[in-house]
């Protein structure tokens, strides 16, 4: 891993960074166990980029009638996760960062004497409890105030291992206008491929909105030529209280098909919280 960064932050959580890949692992447990977990992360970060960069030919490819003949286990994790949403338009890379938190976490979750640990792949979140733990992670709904304004609290004893976000502002394109998609899922790939489909559905025409291909903007992206959002300036109330409208219907389906555990969905100084979990600062 020649190019890659791996360094303890001041906090003691561990560093990973190569390409893409950034993430940030928190670690609790006996000062063996976190030793332990650390040398096992860095394993599993090696090479982890490489083969992921070997089948992206086929991780770009819209998902159709037969499931990817993806062969890497970050590439298996995020064809799974897109599966159930094939009859959207939507490429195993909607679960990339997820499904890479995720198999990161998976090389540490048997470490002897840990006690909870997160895999943070910007703001893509895979975790590990033990039993009687909880873990509360505060949610920054807007990248503009780039504060914590609510916070979700996750007991070993639910069935949320997963985090993401989806939102035009991101790292990532969007089709939608929101501000952000939080979900909570049974794991950070479900989350993340979710997240980006109810983030696509939270959606307006309004002169406000600007859109271009997003081939334009990324000549490798997956989406093509798709129209991806690029501003989304002033819109009245009721834009985006219909925008909130459909990207509701959109996570309440996926909640009774029990594809996510919940969601909190953000257009401006508007929120809608749907399914279980707290997301109120009071949690």
């Amino acid at each position: 891993m020649a190019d890659a960064h791996i360094a303890l932050l001041p906090d003691g959580r561990l560093h990973l960074q190569e390409g893409p890949i950034d993430l940030v692992i928190g670690l609790d447990g006996t000062r063996a166990a976190i030793a332990e977990a650390r040398a096992r992360a860095t394993s599993a970060f090696e090479g982890l980029l490489a083969a992921l960069v070997a089948e992206l030919p086929l991780l770009r490819q819209p998902v159709e009638a037969d499931p990817p003949p993806v062969r890497g286990p970050v590439a298996r994790r995020m064809a799974a996760a897109v599966w159930p949403f094939r009859r959207d338009t939507i490429t195993p890379m909607a679960a990339v960062a997820g499904a890479v938190a995720e198999e990161v976490l998976e090389a540490i979750a048997p470490t002897p004497g840990l006690a909870a640990a997160h895999v943070n792949n910007g703001g893509d979140i895979a975790l590990f409890l033990a039993p009687g733990q909880v873990l509360r992670i505060g949610l920054v709904p807007s990248l503009v105030r780039a504060v914590p304004e609510g916070l979700v609290r996750i007991a070993a004893a639910d069935p949320v291992r997963g985090i993401a976000t989806s939102g035009w502002p991101g790292r990532s394109f969007s089709r939608g206008i929101a501000d952000a998609v939080t979900v909570l899922a049974a794991t950070a790939a479900q989350a993340d491929a979710a997240a980006t489909v109810i983030a696509n559905a939270v959606d307006a025409e309004h002169p406000a909105v600007h859109r271009a291909p997003a081939n334009s903007l990324d000549p490798d992206s997956d989406l093509g030529a798709l129209p991806v959002t690029i501003q989304v300036g002033l819109l009245p109330r009721a834009v985006i209280e219909a925008a909130l409208d459909a990207g509701d219907r959109s996570a309440e389906t996926l909640l009774q098909r029990g594809l996510i555990h919940g969601a909190l969905l953000v257009v401006k100084d508007a929120m809608r919280a749907v399914g279980d979990g707290c997301f109120l600062p009071a949690c």
